[in-house]
């Protein structure tokens, strides 16, 4: 495993980027990461990545809630929707790690749905077809990148966060070269919860990975919607895991 660099001034730190979708664990992910001590970050930063200004606009918008740890090595950010592109090739990092995961459509667009329905304000997201337009497009964009990107990647299934944490946690550990293992359990931060910077829901509060499973079956996504999101998770999630440099999977 390689040495850690300390005392990096925040220009030279690395980036850790995971690219997902909504519904996709990746607010308990994201946690997970910035309670490490070697990683900075843990929530939606609503940034494209496609040149270097966008690293300091990156810190500058961590700094206005939240310090550098002590001998930090990384920056993290997930991008989860299209709006936000990642241009790896154009950032310049000596230090860029990269994730990829992808969660099975069914519940995936059932926890939209019902997170959605919930709000506030009117979602389109509340909509099964909206939900699973967003769903196809996005794991679309996601193989597009796989295909094209020159930086290599990790891919892991998201239900591993459940199904076998212990076993994804060490393999992140090595992927992202830190010298102290990722933990099940996780520290809450000034952004935790809050809307727009991930999962907003009471489970985020826990402290610690929960292997329960909610089901919504009081959500029904109409036959068509889903044959069509599971048809573009199949192919998609084969290109990825295809193109992908290491890759952690249920199957």
């Amino acid at each position: 495993m390689q040495a850690a660099s300390h005392d990096l001034p925040p220009a030279r730190l690395g980036r850790i980027f995971l690219l997902s979708h909504m519904r996709a664990r990746t607010s308990l992910a994201a946690h997970i990461f910035g309670s490490h001590p070697e990683i900075n970050g843990y929530y939606e930063m609503h940034i494209s990545y496609e040149d270097v200004s966008a690293l300091e606009r990156q810190l500058a918008a961590f700094l206005e809630s939240d310090v550098l740890k002590a001998n930090s090595r990384y920056l993290f950010d997930k991008l989860l929707h299209n709006d936000y592109l990642l241009r790896p090739e154009r950032l310049g990092l000596a230090n860029l790690k990269i994730l990829i995961s992808l969660a099975e459509p069914e519940h995936t667009l059932k926890s939209i749905v019902h997170l959605f329905a919930h709000k506030e304000v009117v979602d389109l997201y509340a909509s099964p077809a909206e939900a699973a337009n967003y769903y196809a497009t996005r794991v679309q964009a996601l193989a597009e990148f796989a295909q094209t990107a020159s930086q290599s990647y990790f891919y892991f299934d998201a239900e591993l966060w459940q199904h076998a944490p212990e076993k994804l946690l060490s393999r992140l550990t090595q992927w992202l070269e830190l010298d102290t293992p990722l933990s099940d359990r996780y520290q809450l931060f000034s952004q935790t919860g809050k809307i727009g910077k991930g999962d907003s829901s009471p489970r985020i509060y826990r402290g610690s990975i929960d292997k329960t499973r909610t089901d919504y079956p009081h959500i029904e996504i109409p036959q068509a919607w889903l044959r069509a999101a599971r048809l573009a998770y199949g192919d998609c999630r084969r290109k990825i895991i295809g193109k992908a440099a290491d890759c952690l999977t249920l199957d």
